[in-house]
C-alpha cells in the first residue's frame, strides 16, 4: 500500500514540475545536447578502444580519461565564478555553438587517423564546455522550479540526460555496426553528426528563454571587467569552498559522492577490460559491442529506477538514509554479482551501481540547490563537478596500477566492495548525525 501511495505521490510531483514551462524547455535543451555528447564521446572512445586499427591498455585508457576530464576539472571552480557573473542562457547557447564549430575539425582528424595533439586539445575544449554547460543548467534549475520541486526536477532531468547520453552512444554504435565501417572513417562521421545536436540545443536554448530568465539575478550578478574577474577568481573560489563547508549537509554529500566516484573509476576500468578481453570470444575488439550494449541497458534501467524511487524515498526517510543504503547496496552487489566474473551476473552489479550513482547525484544536486545561496551556486556546482571528475580519473589510474590486463582480479573487486560499505557507514555517521542534529534534510512535508 505504501509503495502505491509513494508512486502516486511521485507522479504528482513529476506533473507539478512538468507544468513549469521553463523546466520543460530546460530539459529539452539538455536532452538534445546530451544525445550529441553520447555521439561525440562514443566516437572518441570507439576510435581508441574498439578500433581494430588501434588498441589501448589500462594505463592508456586511464590517460585518455585524464586528458579529456582533468584540464577542465582543475579550473572548474574558477569557471564557477563566471557562472555567477554571466547570463546562463548565454552559457547554454554560445557554449553549444562553439562546440558545433569544434567537432568538425576533430572529425576531420579522426577521419585521417593522424596521431596529432590537435584533436585532443580541441576535444578538451568540447568536453570542458560540456561540463560548463551542465553546471550552468544545474545552477539555473532553481529559477524555473520552486524549491519544493527541486528533488523531482533533478531526478527527472538528470535521468533523461543520462539516458539521452546513452541513446547517443547506442545510436553511434548502431551506425558503426550497420551502416558505417568500424574504422577511423566511421567514427569520424559519428563525431561530426554530434555537431547537429549541439547546434539544435544552442538554438533551442536561445529561443526558449529571456536573457535574464535563468539567472544569476541582477542583484547577485557581479560586475567589472574580465581582467578584474580573473584577479578575483581565487578569492571567489575560496569563498565558494567556505560557503559549501558551512553547509555541512551538502558538504558531506559532496564527499560521499567523490568517494563513490573514486571506487567507481576502478570498477569502470575493470568492466572495460573485462568486456574487451575475458567476455570477448574473438580477437576483434568490436566483438564486445554486444555485451557492452547489455551493460548500457542494465545501467540505464538502474538510472530510471533511481529517478523514480529517489524523490519518494528521500522525502519519506531522508536523503542521508537513502544515500547510506545505496552505498552499502553497491558493495553487496559487487560481491554478489561481480566476483563470479560472469557477463550475465555482472549486469546485476552494473544495474545496482548505476542506480546508486544516479540516486546519490540527485540527492547531492538537490542539497546543493537547497542549502547554497544563488550567488554561490555556480561556484559550488563547479567545485562539486571538479571532485566528480578528478576522483573518477584517480580511480581509473588506481585500477590501472592494480588490475591485470584482463581486468579480472577478485582482490581488487573485493577491496572496492568493502570500500563502498565503509563509505556508507562513514557517511551515516557524519551526514546522518548532522541531519538529525539540525533537523534539515531534503525530506519533509515541504516536499523539497
Amino acid at each position: 500500500m505504501s509503495t502505491v501511495l509513494a508512486a502516486h505521490a511521485q507522479t504528482h510531483f513529476v506533473r507539478a514540475v512538468l507544468r513549469q514551462r521553463g523546466f520543460r524547455w530546460l530539459v529539452a535543451v539538455r536532452v538534445v545536447a546530451q544525445i550529441g555528447d553520447g555521439l561525440f564521446q562514443g566516437a572518441l572512445a570507439g576510435s581508441v578502444l574498439f578500433n581494430p586499427e588501434k588498441r589501448a591498455g589500462g594505463l592508456a585508457i586511464a590517460a585518455g580519461f585524464a586528458i579529456l576530464l582533468l584540464p577542465y576539472s582543475l579550473v572548474g571552480p574558477y569557471v564557477g565564478v563566471f557562472l555567477d557573473r554571466w547570463r546562463r542562457r548565454s552559457i547554454i547557447s554560445v557554449g553549444n555553438l562553439v562546440r558545433t564549430l569544434l567537432v568538425l575539425p576533430i572529425a576531420f582528424y579522426i577521419w585521417r587517423g593522424e596521431h596529432s595533439p590537435v584533436p585532443f586539445l580541441l576535444a578538451l575544449i568540447v568536453i570542458g564546455l560540456n561540463r560548463f554547460f551542465l553546471a550552468g543548467l544545474s545552477a539555473a534549475t532553481p529559477h524555473v522550479v520552486p524549491d519544493r520541486g527541486l528533488v523531482t526536477a533533478n531526478s527527472f532531468a538528470g535521468t533523461l540526460g543520462s539516458l539521452s547520453f546513452s541513446l547517443g552512444i547506442g545510436a553511434g554504435a548502431t551506425l558503426i555496426k550497420t551502416v558505417l565501417a568500424t574504422s577511423f572513417h566511421g567514427y569520424a562521421l559519428v563525431a561530426g553528426l554530434a555537431g547537429f545536436f549541439y547546434l539544435a540545443s544552442a538554438l533551442l536554448g536561445r529561443a526558449s528563454f529571456g536573457p535574464d530568465e535563468l539567472g544569476p539575478d541582477d542583484a547577485d550578478r557581479r560586475g567589472g571587467s574580465i581582467l578584474t574577474a580573473l584577479r578575483e577568481t581565487s578569492l571567489g573560489t575560496v569563498a565558494g569552498v567556505r560557503h559549501l563547508a558551512a553547509r555541512r549537509g551538502a558538504a558531506f554529500l559532496v564527499l560521499a559522492q567523490a568517494t563513490f566516484r573514486l571506487l567507481y573509476g576502478v570498477i569502470l576500468l575493470a568492466c572495460l577490460l573485462l568486456f574487451r578481453t575475458v567476455f570477448n570470444h574473438g580477437d576483434d575488439p568490436t566483438g564486445s559491442f554486444g555485451t557492452i550494449a547489455n551493460a548500457f541497458l542494465a545501467g540505464g534501467v538502474g538510472m530510471v529506477i533511481a529517478s523514480f524511487v529517489t524523490p519518494a524515498l528521500s522525502r519519506r526517510i531522508g536523503g542521508w538514509r537513502w544515500v547510506t543504503a545505496v552505498l552499502i547496496a553497491t558493495g553487496a552487489a559487487i560481491l554478489g554479482f561481480g566476483l563470479p566474473f560472469d557477463p550475465v551476473l555482472l549486469l546485476g552489479a552494473v544495474f545496482v551501481t548505476n542506480l546508486a550513482a544516479q540516486a546519490i547525484k540527485i540527492v547531492t544536486d538537490t542539497a546543493l540547490q537547497h542549502e547554497c545561496a544563488d550567488e554561490f551556486r555556480g561556484r559550488v556546482f563547479s567545485i562539486n563537478d571538479t571532485a566528480f571528475n578528478v576522483t573518477l580519473v584517480a580511480g581509473m589510474y588506481l585500477g590501472a596500477l592494480t588490475l591485470p590486463d584482463t581486468g579480472r582480479s577478485a582482490a581488487v573487486l573485493g577491496t572496492v566492495a568493502l570500500g563502498y560499505v565503509l563509505a556508507g557507514v562513514g557517511y551515516a555517521a557524519l551526514g546522518g548525525r548532522w541531519a538529525r542534529r539540525v533537523g534539515d534534510d531534503i525530506a519533509g512535508p515541504a516536499g523539497r
